[in-house]
């Protein structure tokens, strides 16, 4: 698939240079194996009709061995069909482990930071943070796989009015669990972590501030908070498979200079002034619909101040990408942040920022009520210890992360078709079995021999074959959207062809060839099921 995509870009190049070109999947199969529109996209730009472009194009890549056939459709569809000798040769390099059989690098390799996750720590990260996770773990992989250089990167909001009030509830609970009675903050923390940590706390230190009040203590409270809910945080976040490479406290930013350092930058380029004793950022030069306060006339700095300071120091460190994976909840931030990277002088098309929507918990169709713990919603560590760890994260990858998800616990854990996890992961597990039954028969996975496609001629063989040449252009899109739930849909799709063939068909009978030539194309399915799943984050079992 990656030499069609190459020579579909050579020759659509040569007629347009700098055109982006579009390759497709039939919506029928009877279309063909892919197709392009670009005919259609570059008329306006040619002065042509669309018909007469995709004429010239399929003139281009007659010379071509890698398709079969070439037709116009429509208004200028280009659909093509692949020869059986590029299907072929295909399916032996993947059966060689060529990595470049599945994966195109990127020929520039970039340096690029994905912050995602980014929990306040003044509570369990719940449904909404692992959706999260899941995506910038998964985008994280697709960047990685394609040869970049990334740091994914964890901001912990450990600054401001919302650790102050952890640090407070959990001194309210340290008295309370000392006997004594002390006024709880009124919108204080009220899950039952909170006692956890305060009992960690009087564990460590005993009664010695039985008689202090919160403000003789607040610094050790609230940094001891923090550091206890930031262990289980990253306690939780391993567990679920994500990793980060750096954690950027907004609390060192301040102590640092960095926020300081951002806003004279600020400063000096002309972009702040003073108005009612407060300190504003012309952010409304920039795009933003209206300007923004750094520094409030009491002298407190605002969010928007460490934002600047944190986004200048990703700047700073040479990124080429930053991609921001965010609740759905921080829409308003993005214009005020797309100001400041320009007022920065850094390249617009450099900052991706993807929204993330809520999870609705359900439990056969039916609302979850609240964590106990947790006090005011559902743990993600409740539901990975209810669900598993791969269902969880699967389920999560399902759906575009811009759209709301239902996570249905019952389904999540069910053993069949309808759990979307279950399905693939059983399809990759067949896989090994059947090569684990094909070793009994003295058949070795090992010593296969190359695929003979004549032999896998049958409807069902044809359209796994074509399924699984996909691969590739799906891995681009998803790289290029940073969508990896293109992936999950995929695998799904080729998890139901393989499965309809396994019930149908025999791998390992008496035509020596023909067993050779299913075992090859039960080997490239478990490959590419494998791939896949790897990016996901999700484990491809060899039993279940």
């Amino acid at each position: 698939m990656i030499e069609a995509i190459e020579e579909l870009e050579r020759v659509i190049k040569e007629i347009a240079p700098f055109s982006v070109v579009e390759i497709e999947v039939p919506p029928q199969e009877e279309l063909g194996d892919i197709s392009t529109p670009q005919a259609m996209a570059l008329a306006k730009i040619l002065k042509k009709p669309p018909r007469t472009i995709a004429s010239d194009i399929i003139d281009r890549l007659s010379t071509s061995d890698i398709f079969r056939s070439a037709e116009i459709a429509g208004p200028g569809f280009i659909n093509l069909r692949f020869s059986d000798a590029y299907l072929q040769n295909w399916l032996r390099r993947v059966l060689r482990g060529e990595e470049s059989a599945l994966i195109r690098k990127v020929n520039q390799p970039k340096k690029i930071n994905v912050e995602f996750v980014s929990a306040n720590p003044t509570g369990p990260l719940h449904l909404g943070h692992g959706r999260g996770a899941a995506t910038g773990m998964a985008i994280v992989n697709l960047l990685r796989k394609a040869g970049n250089s990334v740091v994914a990167e964890y901001y912990i909001n450990d600054a401001g009015r919302q650790v102050r009030l952890l640090g407070e509830s959990v001194f309210a609970r340290y008295k309370e669990l000392l006997g004594i009675r002390y006024p709880f903050p009124d919108d204080g923390y009220r899950g039952e972590y909170v006692r956890e940590i305060a009992l960690r706390i009087l564990n460590k230190i005993g009664s010695v501030y039985r008689e202090s009040s919160f403000e003789e203590v607040a610094e050790f409270f609230i940094k001891n908070s923090i550091e206890i809910m930031m262990e289980r945080i990253k306690e939780d976040l391993h567990a679920f498979g994500v990793y980060f490479d750096n954690y950027q406290s907004e609390r060192e930013l301040y102590i640092n200079g960095d926020v300081d350092s951002a806003i004279e930058f600020l400063r000096s380029s002309g972009y702040l002034y003073e108005k009612d004793g407060a300190l504003w950022f012309a952010s409304s030069r920039f795009g933003d619909d209206k300007d923004r306060v750094l520094k409030k006339s009491d002298g407190d700095y605002t969010y928007f101040s460490s934002d600047i300071a944190y986004h200048k120091k990703k700047i700073d460190r040479g990124f080429d990408l930053i991609i921001n994976i965010w609740g759905a909840d921080h829409h308003g931030y993005i214009p005020r942040l797309r100001a400041v990277l320009k007022a920065l002088s850094y390249p617009e098309d450099r900052l991706k920022i993807h929204l993330v929507q809520m999870v609705n918990l359900l439990r056969s169709g039916r609302p979850v009520q609240m964590s106990k713990r947790a006090g005011e919603f559902v743990t993600l560590k409740e539901i990975m210890d209810e669900v598993g760890v791969d269902s969880t994260k699967f389920i999560f990858l399902t759906r575009s992360p811009d759209s709301h998800l239902d996570f249905d616990i019952e389904v999540a854990k069910k053993q069949s078709s309808e759990n979307p996890v279950y399905y693939v992961q059983y399809a990759h597990a067949r896989v090994m079995s059947i090569f684990r039954f094909a070793e009994e028969q003295g058949i070795s996975k090992d010593k296969l021999r190359d695929i003979s496609i004549g032999l896998l001629g049958l409807e069902e063989e044809r359209r796994l074959i074509k399924k699984l040449i996909q691969y590739p252009l799906v891995f681009e899109k998803a790289l290029r959207s940073l969508e990896p739930h293109r992936i999950t849909f995929y695998l799904q799709e080729l998890a139901g062809l393989f499965h309809s063939y396994y019930n149908r068909y025999r791998f390992v009978n008496e035509d020596k060839e023909l067993t050779n030539a299913r075992l090859c194309l039960a080997k490239v399915t478990g490959t590419i099921l494998k791939e896949g799943l790897e990016i996901l984050g999700v484990n491809a079992p060899e039993r279940m």
